[in-house]
């Protein structure tokens, strides 16, 4: 079973912060070789067009789509990715506030920063935040599977426009 933003809809209670994912097994999602990446975006076709391209690769697995900061955290509650793939301007809570969180509770746990923003301050606030990648979404077609052979491998990605 594939976890999307309809499949983390509030609980019965209505509670905004209470999300029912007791139907997803991970292991139903995930082969034993493959390398689970989790995304966030608030952006359908952006989530759309990312997993599209890791698909071209069979040890990529995507593991679930979500649409903010809070909904990841939720998600982290019940399953833990190699990788996470998060934008940083979205509702509710945004990339930069979320890989803080996580990179405290989870340090194991890989961050690509997907984004519009070029400008050299958001980048530095990804690096206090502890992301491991920086990558721009319009090098995403280009650069993504780069970015995240990087990231794999233990080494910082940053997006080639970024040095420029």
């Amino acid at each position: 079973m594939r976890i999307d933003h309809r499949s983390l809809e509030p609980d019965q209670a209505g509670s905004s912060h209470s999300y029912n994912l007791s139907d997803y097994n991970a292991m139903d999602a995930v082969t034993p070789f493959s390398y689970e990446i989790l995304l966030v975006d608030d952006h359908p076709l952006v989530r759309l067009g990312v997993k599209h391209i890791l698909e071209e690769n069979s040890e990529l697995k995507v593991v679930g789509e979500l649409r903010n900061g809070l909904e990841l955290l939720e998600f982290l509650k019940f399953s833990l990715p190699r990788l996470i793939i998060l934008d940083v301007s979205m509702p509710h809570m945004g990339g930069l506030e979320a890989t803080r969180m996580i990179k405290a509770s989870h340090p194991e746990i890989k961050i690509l920063i997907l984004t519009l923003h070029n400008r050299p301050e958001y980048l530095d606030q990804a690096r206090l935040a502890g992301a491991d990648g920086y990558l721009l979404k319009e090098e995403v077609d280009k650069e993504l599977l780069s970015a995240i052979s990087s990231i794999r491998q233990g080494r910082t990605y940053l997006s080639p426009l970024m040095t420029a």
